[in-house]
């Protein structure tokens, strides 16, 4: 798989991917990716055409997913650990 492109952003790091003619878009934050794998489909043979492909909106949608994606984190860690979602307990300093 090489890097073949990006898409400029200011929130995500958006890499074009080619892997034996089939393209992949990855988002990426700072905890989280989300990776669409588009295939060998000739819409997509330029970076110039992936790069269209991703607009406003479907930037809004991997937005949204990566808000479900924390949420989803933070609920699993409360199931797994309970203690730790309590207020940490400071010793007392006399």
């Amino acid at each position: 798989m090489r890097v073949i492109g990006y898409v400029e952003h200011p929130a995500f790091k958006i890499s074009i991917f080619k892997n034996d003619g089939r393209i992949s878009v990855k988002f990426e934050n700072e905890q989280y990716e989300q990776t669409f794998k588009l295939g060998e489909d000739e819409r997509f043979a330029s970076v110039e055409n992936v790069q269209k492909w991703v607009d406003q909106e479907l930037i809004d949608k991997v937005s949204a997913g990566f808000r479900l994606m924390h949420e989803a984190r933070l609920q699993a860690t409360g199931r797994a650990f309970p203690s730790a979602m309590a207020l940490p307990v400071f010793e007392e300093i006399i």
